[in-house]
């Protein structure tokens, strides 16, 4: 959730105040004063954990998914850069088990392709 029980306990007590303050001056008993402030308080502090909870829903922020489907750039409109891409997204799998001179070499030779595009 979001807070803390110290936030029910701001609102209990805030709630408390305010209902006590505005009855002062009205021709109630103080006792009925009193306990109207408790259970003004005790509702607000129960209320304030459906506000928490909706706090922290709207402040949820899902994980997004950062795999793209291969779907999704030909949908974007990006055919071209696809087939240059492909070879980038599969890499990490592709080179886990390969030795690192031949990482290296595939390296360079992506670097000269996008070198190439630029100047192209």
């Amino acid at each position: 959730m979001f807070g803390s029980i110290f936030y029910n306990l701001w609102g209990a007590l805030i709630a408390f105040s305010l209902y006590f303050f505005s009855t002062f001056l009205k021709p109630y008993t103080p006792l009925r004063i009193i306990i109207g402030s408790f259970i003004v308080a005790i509702i607000v502090f129960l209320l304030m954990y459906i506000v928490r909870f909706l706090i922290a829903y709207i402040m949820f922020t899902p994980e997004v998914n950062e795999e793209v489907d291969e779907s999704d750039l030909g949908e974007n409109g990006l055919d071209s850069t696809k087939e240059a891409e492909t070879p980038a997204a599969n890499s990490t799998v592709e080179f886990q088990d390969e030795n690192s001179e031949e990482i290296a070499q595939v390296v360079r030779t992506m670097m000269n392709r996008e070198e190439q595009q630029v100047n192209a």
